[in-house]
This record gives C-alpha cells, structure tokens and sequence, in this order.
C-alpha cells in the first residue's frame, strides 16, 4: 500500500520543528499531517496484523445490535462531600475491584472549563502543521511533546493518534507554564485551569480509595477492615496523610489525543490495547465514541456520558492496592468518518518517588506481590520495548 498524497517520502518541512524531527519518513509527522493531505489508503506502517485488529462486531456500538456497549458504575462526587460519603466509598472500591474503571458525575468542574479544554484541544490540533512541528521531539522525556502512535520510534505499527503531552508541575503558577504552547489563543490559562480542577479531583478521590483499601482489606485478627464503623478514624491515620502529601506533591501528565478520520479503520487501531502507568487516569473525551475496555473476556465500549469523567486505576494503583484492585486493559477504535479528541490526566507520586504495596495491606499472610518501580522505571522499559498490554506491570510481578 502506498500513500496517496503530494508529500514526499523523506525529509521534514522548515520550520522550527525541523531539526528535532531529523530526517525521518513522513510518518514522523504524524496521522493528521497524512489527513491533511488527502490520504486514501492505510499505509503499511498502521495495519495491524489480522489477529490484532478489531473484529466487526467489536467494532459495533450499539447495545441492541451487539451487546458490546456498557456504561460504567456511575459515581457521584457531590456524594462524597455529604452524609453518603460511606456508601460512595464502598461503591468506589467495588468499582475498583470489579471493572476498573467508573464514571464521575456532578463533579463540579464548571462546564465551560471542560468545554474550553475540548476547544483548545481541537484548536491545538487544528493549526498548521508547521506550528504543532515546534513541539516535536524524539525525547520522551520532553515536558511538552508533540508526537504519535505510541512509541514511534519502537513501535513495529503505529496506531492512528497524534498527542500533546503536557507535564504539569504540582503547583501551577504563571512562571510554569511559560513553555507551554501559547496558541490557540488562551491555551494555557485554559489548559492551566483544567489541571488544577482535575487534580483537586484526583485527590478527593484517592483519599476515598485509600478509606475504602483500608476499611475492605487492611488485614487483622478478625478479619475486618479498621475503621468499619467509624471512617473518620482511618482518615486521621499518620500513613493514611503521608500518602495523601505525596499525591498532593505528585505528577500529572496531560495527554491531549486527536483520532483524525481514517481511510481503513478495520485495520488499525487509534489505540493499542494497553494499561496506564499512573494511580488513577481522569478521562474527558467529546461525544464521537472509540474508548473500549476489556472487560468479561470481552471489548466493550464505553457510551459518553456529557460532561462526566471516565476514571480507570492505572498499574501504580494495583501494584499500591497489592493486586486488590486491577489495572484494566483499554484501547480506542479508529474512525472512518469522524475526528474525535480526548484528554487524559495521568496522576501518580512524585516522578523520582518510588511506588510499591502500601505497607497497611502487607502482612505474614498477605506478602508482598510486586517489586518496587518508578517512573524511571517505566520509561527505561518503553524507551527499549515495545510497549504491549500489561507487559510493563507483568515484568513488576514477583514470583508465586
């Protein structure tokens, strides 16, 4: 298959992303630059082999005609501030346990901050090529990187996505966020603002998370959890704030996602069946579905619910919860006709932190099943591997 379009094969465009990019194929720049230049036919380099791509009927959303479609447990935050908090709780940690995945509801984020991040995001993606080019980087370590697929460098087929990557520091400040692009225009008050309202997110639902570890499975004698009656005993608990400051000192990497329309969306996938490496990933996505989870031995796809977050326990959180809670495996379809836009915020401890089972789940009879990582750690492992599945957290398990 060849590319039909008036670009050439080699080289990249002057301009300011020029010399980061070097001299590489013009796969290098990314699925919306082949969109953009009227790309008819998938090239080679995105078709997956035919075990690997989306079978018709997964490809089928509708819950009347496949029975692949599902919305997930639904949590509402306002709950958690309330006299329910212990309900909401319980509900969380079963959501946890079971799907790995749940939807926030009436989480008090404005709506024009959400709308003004789908905006931006769009916006972003919208400009010309030669703007986006100045956030290219082969460096996974960029603090703000333009790039696509996965890991382009490694990956043997790229998946049909273009990203911004953002690293937002703990506090945000008008000083740190001065490397970040500036167009459109109020991109980074707008994308400023989002973070902080996500992260206060975040932590109201990690000090949930850590209430619910700790009253369903700290072991002791009896059985039962500390705190079964009272909760506010478990949160004034010294460990219980030691972990709470590290994830309010801790990372948050913006990944704002553009899926362009694709020619041949049977063979390919926006994303490649995967897990996240962070505690917990916050999901804000448009209304074009593409999101699936396995779930059941089976893909499904998750109906977006206007104005709410999908939410998923990402590999730190399972290797923290001692496997209690799962990390689950996630992609996105491509699309034929649609152009669809997300944006994740990935949210852990502090980069140079080291993660490993909290220390409150581990006794004599319930050892220990991961090896301590860090983010080092992952980004050794993608830097030099093709990030597959749950490969990464795999390579973390110690032996039974």
């Amino acid at each position: 298959m060849k590319v039909e379009s008036p670009v050439e094969d080699g080289g990249v465009e002057e301009g300011k992303g020029a010399e980061v990019t070097g001299p590489g194929h013009v796969y290098d720049k990314g699925v919306k630059y082949l969109t953009e230049r009227g790309l008819a036919v998938l090239p080679d380099k995105y078709v997956l082999p035919p075990h690997e791509r989306p079978r018709p009927k997964e490809r089928d959303s509708s819950p009347r005609r496949s029975g692949h479609g599902m919305r997930l447990p639904m949590v509402d935050f306002q709950e958690l501030q309330g006299p329910n908090r212990r309900r909401v709780v319980e509900s969380i940690a079963e959501a946890c346990e079971k799907h790995g995945f749940f939807q926030v509801v009436n989480h008090g984020i404005p709506t024009e901050v959400l709308s003004d991040m789908i905006d931006m995001s769009t916006g972003f993606f919208e400009q010309p090529f030669e703007e986006r080019a100045r956030y290219m980087s082969p460096d996974m370590f960029s603090p703000v990187r333009y790039g696509t697929s996965m890991n382009q460098n490694n990956d043997t087929v790229l998946c049909w996505r273009d990203f911004l990557k953002i690293t937002c520091p703990p506090t945000i400040s008008e000083g740190s966020f001065r490397h970040w692009p500036s167009s459109p225009a109020d991109f980074r008050k707008s994308v400023a603002r989002y973070a902080m309202e996500t992260k206060h997110m975040f932590l109201v639902l990690m000090e949930a998370i850590l209430e619910g570890l700790l009253i369903r499975h700290k072991p002791n004698k009896q059985g039962q959890g500390p705190g079964a009656d009272n909760i506010r005993d478990v949160r004034n608990r010294s460990e219980f704030d030691n972990v709470m400051e590290m994830f309010r000192g801790g990372s948050q990497l913006m990944v704002m996602n553009c899926y362009p329309p694709c020619p041949q969306p049977n063979l390919t996938l926006g994303m490649s069946p995967h897990s996240d490496y962070g505690f917990l990933t916050l999901l804000l996505q448009d209304n074009v579905e593409g999101l699936q989870l396995h779930h059941e031995e089976k893909w499904v796809t998750v109906h977006p619910v206007p104005g709410s977050f999908s939410v998923n326990v990402g590999d730190h959180l399972e290797i923290f919860s001692n496997g209690r809670y799962r990390s689950v495996l996630h992609r996105v379809l491509a699309n034929h006709t649609k152009s669809r836009v997300s944006v994740v915020s990935i949210h852990s401890f502090p980069f140079d932190a080291t993660v490993r089972p909290w220390a409150e789940l581990v006794d004599e009879a319930n050892p220990s099943l991961y090896r301590d990582t860090s983010f080092a750690c992952f980004m050794d492992y993608i830097s030099s591997s093709e990030p597959k599945r749950k490969n990464f957290l795999e390579s973390r398990k110690l032996p039974s």
